[in-house]
């Protein structure tokens, strides 16, 4: 028999396009085939809310409104970026013992898995028996163990029609701007600067270039290169990470803070590689920073991917259901021709912190773009559109009202 008791989901770190397709697979799937085991809560804002006391019982809020979370992007239940303490812990622990909580979904990235596996741990030494499982989630697609992460298909995608959009309108308007920089978010995996090749149909189609972490950064290399371009086409487009590293594997641009998991915070490698080609080659260049559009633009999200989202978030209650504990649920690609990915686990202790980057066959000899591998690796990924529903010629989205259901 399934374990007594009630469940809770949240969500942690940056939000993505999809990942409210996750909660809402966790708790549909609760809803059709764990309603006997008892209530499913939301940590309004992760594990903080949790912490904080801020929970809501889902069966307050209206079965259509959560179904509509399948085309709303941002964080549904709110999240958090919390590195939980030893205190903590043991606080966290009260609280759901409090709640007789006995299914813990956790949705999030590699910091996120780490909190499960924590929580996992307090429990067990609290002698409180109770399922955690890791709904995985990042568009930087850098966890382990699975063949991609939820989220990253659709960043990928609009990365890859913006790079196309501006490619087209650098090659076309006759100005002195004639080197574009698009600057992409990736701490430590090139994944999402990679996406930007997808665009590219003609050998004289943007992007040009593209700069991984994965590889040093060198400065006087990165012009040649551009000059290079320049000269044959008369324009240049180069996709950036925002995580580029020295040959010392220190961060070539930051701004010096830190998160609170201690991460360096970066920012400005667009901006600074724009002035160095001005001041370098004395060619005008413009920068292009997407920021938090390559997260949240649902309008143009995979509808692959939005799929897969849901999916994981479905196999985490019947993981947990069948007797699985303290892992993630992973995507295993089994075909290309058709694509098509099954669900697996792994223990999270083995994904807690670790990294996936981009591995280093698929970069060019020249390290300054990605091979056909890599294409055809993520093509697939950014296959399909999800339509939300339009009022007034701009989508409509779903919010949950966190007053209903407040325990």
């Amino acid at each position: 028999m399934p374990l007594q008791g009630n469940a809770i989901v949240a969500q942690s770190g940056g939000p993505s396009a999809v990942i409210n397709n996750s909660v809402c697979g966790v708790i549909e799937t609760w809803f059709q085939e764990a309603e006997d085991c008892g209530a499913i809560f939301a940590g309004i804002s992760g594990v903080k809310g949790i912490l904080d006391g801020n929970i809501i019982d889902l069966k307050a809020q209206s079965r259509e409104d959560i179904a509509a979370l399948r085309y709303t992007p941002g964080a549904g239940i709110g999240s958090c970026r919390h590195k939980v303490s030893p205190e903590e812990q043991l606080k966290l622990v009260e609280i759901l013992k409090k709640h007789q909580i006995r299914y813990f979904f956790y949705n999030g990235g590699n910091d996120s898995m780490d909190t499960a596996f924590k929580t996992l741990q307090a429990a067990a030494a609290a002698g409180w028996e109770m399922k955690v499982i890791g709904v995985p989630k990042t568009i930087d697609n850098d966890l382990p163990f699975t063949d991609h992460s939820p989220g990253f298909g659709s960043a990928a995608k609009y990365i890859a029609a913006s790079v196309r959009e501006t490619g087209i309108d650098l090659e076309s308007v006759s100005t002195k701007n004639k080197v574009t920089i698009m600057e992409c978010m990736g701490r430590d995996a090139g994944w999402l600067t990679a996406a930007a090749a997808l665009s590219r149909r003609y050998d004289d189609e943007a992007p040009h270039l593209i700069y991984l972490p994965e590889v040093p950064f060198a400065k006087q290399k990165f012009l040649a290169d551009v000059e290079k371009v320049y000269r044959e086409l008369g324009y240049c487009y180069v996709a950036v990470s925002e995580g580029v590293t020295d040959e010392h594997g220190e961060y070539c641009f930051t701004t010096g803070a830190r998160d609170a998991f201690g991460h360096v915070q970066l920012s400005g490698v667009g901006i600074a590689l724009k002035e160095l080609v001005e001041a370098e080659i004395g060619i005008k260049a413009r920068c292009n920073t997407l920021g938090t559009c390559q997260r949240s633009a649902m309008h143009f999200a995979s509808q692959t991917d939005a799929d897969e989202a849901y999916l994981v978030g479905r196999t985490a209650v019947q993981y947990a259901l069948a007797e699985q504990n303290g892992v993630m649920v992973t995507l295993n690609r089994v075909s290309d021709s058709p694509y098509q990915c099954v669900c697996g686990a792994i223990p999270l202790d083995r994904v807690a912190n670790a990294e996936q980057r981009l591995p280093l066959e698929w970069i060019t000899a020249e390290q300054n773009y990605v091979t056909q591998d890599f294409l055809r690796y993520a093509r697939p990924l950014i296959e399909g559109e999800v339509r939300p529903p339009m009022v007034g010629g701009l989508p409509d989205y779903v919010r949950l009202d966190f007053n209903k259901g407040r325990l």
